[in-house]
Parts: structure tokens; sequence; C-alpha cells
């Protein structure tokens, strides 16, 4: 089976097991409300108390660059929480059993403890990630980028690790790189399967928006831009919860061995296999 096939099938495999239970996809909305919110708070916070000067002499105080950091951290904490929710709902799926958002929540519970210190580890970097990548040229931007990139795939397990081998968040971090290293490192960006999902499901919406912006006629451009925004937003959610299933199965695999019946059809060994020794 080619890359490419593999990538489409194990994105597919996914929504079949996001249709058999819809309820993981709850997650998803309801992070990117809270996380809407925490955004809402913060940007006021910083626009009324975070500059000094005013005008065009106006800068970011100490104040707001302090805000701007638990803001990063809070929203990093609230995407952690529901990402934890939906891996919990995605493992009980994969043996068997009915995802509620009740038990789920209550499992994000019980892992707080665990998930918060992660939370400051992740909003932490992505401050600085981001603070880096705005001041860089356009070389650094691509350095920045790269780095940022290498993080999300050295912690792409590291939620699993936290809520089922209650590790802290260092040793999380290190389990998860050490289990890319050992089982599918080098092919968990080239799969790609659930970006050219994303893609696909999204493309639609933003097809629609820019008709929209194009467009010379409010009555055309504003249900154009709903309709484009509202299927963006479809998609993004149904990605997100694709994502948390695949995230799921994959760390099952890399533990055990074991491929979820959901991706029985799939050659997980070779799609994720350890790397090959090079001469």
């Amino acid at each position: 089976m080619s890359r490419f096939k593999r990538s489409w099938e194990l994105g597919k495999l996914s929504w079949s097991v996001l249709r058999s239970d819809r309820t993981l996809s709850v997650f998803p909305i309801y992070s990117a409300l809270a996380t809407t919110m925490v955004f809402a708070i913060f940007v006021g916070l910083v626009a009324s108390v975070g500059f000094t000067g005013s005008g065009k002499s106006a800068s970011i105080s100490a104040v707001g660059i302090v805000i701007v950091i638990v803001g990063y951290i809070v929203a990093a904490f609230v995407m952690t929480y529901f990402q934890a929710a939906l891996v919990l709902g995605a493992n009980d799926v994969l043996e068997g059993r009915n995802a509620t958002v009740k038990n789920s929540l209550h499992l994000a519970n019980s892992n707080l403890g665990k998930l918060l210190p992660w939370a400051v580890v992740q909003g932490t970097v992505s401050f600085v990630i981001a603070a880096i990548e705005e001041k860089a040229g356009f070389v650094g931007q691509i350095v920045v980028s790269l780095i940022g990139a290498a993080w999300s795939v050295v912690t792409f397990l590291t939620i699993p690790i936290i809520v089922f081998e209650k590790l802290g968040p260092w040793s999380a971090l290190k389990r998860s790189g050490t289990l890319l290293k050992s089982t599918w490192g080098e092919n968990i960006m080239a799969q790609g399967g659930l970006g050219l999902v994303g893609l696909v499901a999204s493309l639609p919406g933003i097809i629609l928006i820019v008709l929209g912006v194009l467009s010379n006629t409010l009555v055309i451009a504003i249900p154009l831009c709903i309709i484009g925004g509202l299927i963006l937003i479809v998609a993004s959610v149904v990605v997100s919860s694709m994502s948390g299933i695949y995230r799921t199965a994959l760390y099952r695999y890399a533990v055990d061995g074991r491929t979820p019946t959901a991706f029985a059809s799939i050659d997980m060994a070779a799609a994720f296999g350890p790397r090959k020794s090079r001469p």
C-alpha cells in the first residue's frame, strides 16, 4: 500500500470510528468555545492594562507581557484538558465501549494534577516560539516553524501517556520521544492523512469565503462568508476529533503492538515501523 493511499485509509477509518460514536466530536467544540472565551478575556486585559504610552508611541508593558504569557498557559490548559477527555473517550470506543461526555470529563478531571504542569510547559513553549517567530526574519521564521513542527512531533503522544501511564510532564515528554524514535517517528508526518482530510474538508469553505470577499454585493458576500465559515468550523471539529482517535490508536499500537479493531485493515507495522538503519 502506497503512503498516500495508507494515509487516506487511516483518515477514513478514523472518520468511521467518529461516525460510530459522535460523542467524541463534543470535546473539540467545548475546547473551541472555551479557548475563544479565554482569548477574548486576555485580549481585553492586555488592551486595558497591558500597554504604556498612547497612540503610535504605545508599547506593551511588563504587565502586558505577563498577561500574554498567562493567557498562553490558560489556553494551553483548556486545549490540553479537552484533548485528554477526547483521548479517554476515544479509548473507550476503540475498546468497544460507548463514550460519554460525563465519564470522559470525569477521567480527565482525575488527571488534572498531571495535565496542568504539562499545560504550563506547552503554553510556555508556544509563547516562546510565537515571540521568536514574530521578531525573526524570513529565514528565521522558517527555522522557528520547523522547530515548532518538531516539537509537535515529539509531543504527539504526550497526552495519552499522561492519562494512561500517569507520568509527569517531563517523564511523559521523554517517553513520547522514545516511542516515536523506536517505532515510527520518521513516518508520523509523512503519512499526513489527517492533514489531507482537513484540507479537503476545508476547501469548500475557503472557496466560498474567497468568493464572498471578492463579491461586490453584501447580499451575496455575507451568506457566502457565513456558510464558508460554518464549513470551516465543522471541518475543524471533525478533523480534531479524528486526530484524537488516530492518536489514541497509535499510542495503543506503539505500547503493546495491538492494532485496534477499527484499524485492523491497515498494516500498522508497515505504516509506523521502526526506522531502518542507514549504511
